[in-house]
Order: C-alpha cells, then sequence, then structure tokens
C-alpha cells in the first residue's frame, strides 16, 4: 500500500472540491468534481488562448476566433465551415461563421472554393500568427508544464479520459433534449 500524502489527507478532511454541492450529492460525487475542475480549466484556457495570441500580435480575438484559426491552420490544408465545426464539436455554427468573418477581415484566413464548396484557408499572415503563439507556447507553457513532472504519458491518458466523458456529455445533453 502506498503511504497518504500531507495533501491526500487534508483531501479527505476537507471533502471534494465541488462548485455546487447539491450536484455532488448524488451517486456519483467524483464527477462534481471533475466538472468543477473543467469549469476551472476552461476558463483558465480561454485565458490563455486570448493573451497568447495578443502576444502573437493579435489582440481582440476570443478564444473561439483562435480554436478556429488554429484549426485552419492545422495540416495546411482548406476547410468548411462544417468541417471546423465537426472537429470542435460545435453544434451553434453561427458562431464559427461569425469567427471566419472575423479572422477573414483581419487577413489571417481567406475564403476559396473546392468545386462548388466553399473553403477557408489560412493565409501566409496566418501562418505566421499561430507560429508565434507557438513558439511563445512552448517558451511560457510547455516549460512550465514539463516543469512539473508530469509525463507526456500521463497527460495523453487525461486527455484520452476527456474525450471519452466528452461522449457522455453529448449523448446526456441528446436525452435532455428529449424530454
Amino acid at each position: 500500500m502506498s503511504e497518504k500524502t500531507e495533501a491526500d489527507i487534508h483531501a479527505a478532511a476537507i471533502g471534494p472540491i465541488v462548485s455546487s454541492g447539491h450536484l455532488a450529492s448524488g451517486a456519483l460525487p467524483a464527477l462534481s468534481e471533475v466538472e468543477f475542475g473543467m469549469i476551472m480549466l476552461s476558463h483558465a484556457f480561454n485565458r490563455w488562448m486570448v493573451r497568447c495570441i495578443a502576444a502573437a500580435g493579435v489582440p481582440d480575438l476570443s478564444p473561439l476566433d483562435v480554436l478556429v484559426l488554429h484549426n485552419i491552420n492545422h495540416r495546411n490544408k482548406g476547410k468548411t465551415l462544417a468541417d471546423i465545426c465537426l472537429v470542435l464539436n460545435i453544434e451553434d455554427t453561427h458562431t464559427v461563421a461569425y469567427a471566419l468573418k472575423k479572422l477573414e477581415r483581419q487577413k489571417l484566413i481567406q475564403s476559396g472554393k473546392r468545386g462548388k464548396e466553399k473553403l477557408v484557408l489560412i493565409t501566409p499572415k496566418g501562418r505566421e500568427v499561430c507560429e508565434r503563439y507557438a513558439s511563445i507556447r512552448e517558451e511560457l507553457l510547455v516549460k512550465s508544464v514539463l516543469s512539473t513532472e508530469v509525463s507526456s504519458e500521463a497527460l495523453s491518458k487525461v486527455a484520452a479520459r476527456i474525450r471519452a466523458l466528452s461522449g457522455h456529455y453529448d449523448q446526456a445533453s441528446r436525452a435532455a433534449a428529449s424530454l
């Protein structure tokens, strides 16, 4: 058996850390802990993306704008609105359409065609911004995470669990929509 750390003993004494006690009172209180962690993580991640892209030279983008820009830059292939929404698991296509217009106005992306299908493509300016973002990310975020001795394998396992949980939330949202 492994020895409990002081942090483990303290955590057990104060109970689960949740945002809503009434949601932790059911059959799976740990899920409420995960939800609170996801809330904190999503807000921190959104702040990070906005500040990193601003440091890369493009202020005034929203977190969604940044996600869409990186997705369009991915593999240097043209993307349709449907492609972007599918990969990013976004249901409200109008929010992505607005992000595309905003990115195009800033000359970070451009419109194109594949047959009759409208595509968006990264511009040289957009690619340069993504490269600056990646460089800043390496310097400020990756080095920080590496210093905590979290292994790449451990992070991959967490990512797989999060993706699996997203499927449960998607299924539950479909069920809730039918009530």
